[in-house]
């Protein structure tokens, strides 16, 4: 459990992050100064037990420490989960006490592996640097033992509400989605959202990325999603979802997996040096 008397002071968090309450006990937390065309959706789904916290940013200011100062957690339990541990998505995992992962993706997440993580950062994408002096070729994403490790099927109980973890493959070998089903809610990580999807990163797989559209397309055709929350950009419909998941099923032939294959070959070498090569 958090509260305002075990955690550092660290004001400078306060200007970082903005939120707004999307319905009774749901908000969307924003990195305000991270480049608006890469920044996460962080949601925290608060529970009648616990609390949650979807996907965590950069990490660059102390997410925890700002939720409690708003007044939106510190009096249950907290738990952050990742939907997929690239860089913007992972980051500010160590920030928190209790975190969770796929199973796919827990090993590189323990090694700190800024390969996997596809941890590339730019000066000129953070506006406000946190502090003097930074400089983004020296972020690193920090390796994190995982509280819980999370299979396809499984229960995030927070009391009132429980989500299914789905396990999405395709962006990323550990993508998640989770699924209030009850609400018919679907948090999507960067398993979909509403712009190009990214199929080109290390343990990226066009074939993967298929087989997990099929199934977005499947809990559409079974009306179990009516609203979706995705990583990036803004929410969308069940409508928007299955033309998504559709369009990108009918695209994925042979040249988008050599072209595809081409790009992940090109950052993987770019993600090498940036990291490693240096």
């Amino acid at each position: 459990m958090l509260s305002m008397s075990t955690l550092p002071p660290d004001p400078s968090y306060l200007d970082w992050f903005c939120w707004e309450e999307v319905s009774n006990g749901l908000y969307l937390i924003r990195e305000r100064f991270f480049e608006a065309g890469k920044r996460i959706n962080i949601w925290l789904l608060q529970g009648s037990q616990r609390d949650l916290v979807i996907d965590t940013g950069l990490g660059l200011r102390n997410l925890p420490n700002y939720l409690v100062s708003v007044g939106l957690i510190g009096h249950k339990p907290v738990l952050a989960v990742v939907t997929n541990i690239r860089f913007d998505h992972s980051g500010g995992l160590y920030h928190f006490g209790r975190v969770a992962v796929h199973r796919a993706e827990a090993n590189a997440l323990m090694r700190g592996d800024n390969f996997e993580t596809a941890t590339c950062l730019y000066d000129w994408e953070v506006k406000r640097p946190p502090h003097r002096g930074w400089r983004a070729k020296n972020f690193k994403v920090h390796s994190v033992a995982p509280d819980r490790i999370l299979d396809d099927g499984d229960i995030i109980n927070l009391g009132n509400r429980q989500l299914t973890v789905l396990h999405m493959p395709g962006h990323s070998r550990g993508s998640i989605c989770l699924h209030d089903q009850e609400n018919r809610i679907l948090f999507s990580g960067d398993v979909v959202y509403n712009g190009t999807l990214i199929d080109w990163l290390p343990s990226s797989d066009v074939s993967d990325y298929v087989q997990s559209c099929k199934r977005l397309m499947t809990l559409v055709d079974k009306n179990l999603v009516t609203k979706v929350l995705p990583g990036h950009f803004d929410t969308f419909d069940a409508e928007r979802l299955y033309n998504l998941a559709s369009n990108y099923v009918a695209n994925a032939g042979m040249c988008h997996k050599m072209m595809s294959s081409a790009a992940r070959y090109i950052a993987s070498i770019t993600l090498w040096w940036k990291n490693y090569g240096r």
